[in-house]
């Protein structure tokens, strides 16, 4: 049996991967679908369904992890056509890329996470087949020294590694990203970083929203008032930044008025426009 708790609670990060896959699953079965995920459900159970019910704006929050999942799917995509033999998921939470994705048959991915969340993975993917190599490693990313064994694991790879860190960064403290940030650099194998950023004002909006429904342990933490910045002082270049705002609106799952704002509020009030422009995104970094 699985030992995640089925009580509608969102008590730490683990449980926030329930309610992604909720997420996912609710597009998924939409008729215009940007993606597939026939796992979501299964994955995400009555738990996720029921945090989804609970928090407040749910609704709103759906097409931002809509976006976040296709923009993700896209720079991974990206990162092997240009050689990635090696996808490292820190903090893998319910994704199931390596069994949705078509993927190079000779791709390694390696999916990161707690003892509880792997076993939960394990009993909801049953004996489902990846669409590459995969392999589950069971690690806590704010451990330094397990964090280097999942490295070494890698350092197998006769290619360049792309680190996938989705919804994970947000629930960590400035030092530890800064330290993951260090470790990760320090690989001669990580040539790409994917990972997504929230802004202070996000963080401040979601923790007076949601108060009532987080614990400190599920609160958002890391939101760099200089996001490029933090990181370029770390070795890692901002190759890319997509605005979650920009691709909701390219992928057609805008706000309700962002269409409105951004043809007749944008040029008449442009740095409103960019600081909700610049608010939250992912970005994809590369070792400078």
């Amino acid at each position: 049996m699985s030992t995640i708790d089925p009580l509608p609670s969102l008590r730490n990060v683990s449980d926030t991967a329930l309610w992604v896959a909720m997420y996912r699953a609710m597009e998924s079965e939409r008729p215009d679908a940007l993606f597939d995920d026939p796992l979501a459900r299964r994955m995400a159970g009555a738990r996720g369904e029921a945090i989804v019910r609970m928090m407040p704006g749910a609704a709103e929050i759906a097409h931002p992890m809509t976006v976040r999942t296709v923009v993700i799917d896209e720079l991974v995509l990206d990162c092997i056509e240009q050689g990635a033999c090696t996808v490292i998921n820190l903090g893998a939470g319910l994704d199931t890329r390596a069994f949705r994705l078509g993927l190079p048959a000779d791709l390694h991915w390696i999916d990161v996470d707690l003892p509880d969340m792997v076993v939960h993975r394990r009993k909801c993917l049953g004996d489902e087949t990846s669409s590459c190599k995969h392999s589950h490693v069971v690690a806590d990313v704010c451990d330094v020294q397990e964090v280097e064994t999942v490295l070494s694991i890698a350092r197998s790879s006769p290619g360049p590694v792309v680190v996938l860190t989705e919804g994970l960064l947000l629930y960590l403290t400035e030092h530890q990203v800064a330290r993951l940030a260090a470790q990760l650099f320090d690989e001669p194998q990580v040539a790409w970083w994917i990972g997504d950023v929230i802004s202070p004002v996000v963080r401040a909006t979601s923790a007076s929203l949601w108060k009532s429904q987080l614990t400190p342990d599920a609160a958002f933490k890391f939101a760099p008032d200089d996001r490029p910045g933090f990181f370029a002082r770390l070795g890692w270049r901002e190759r890319e930044f997509r605005s979650t705002w920009d691709e909701s609106i390219r992928l057609k799952r805008p706000h309700s008025w962002a269409a409105w704002w951004t043809a007749f509020g944008g040029p008449h009030f442009q740095l409103a426009h960019e600081s909700l422009r610049q608010s939250s995104g992912v970005c994809l970094f590369e070792a400078r």
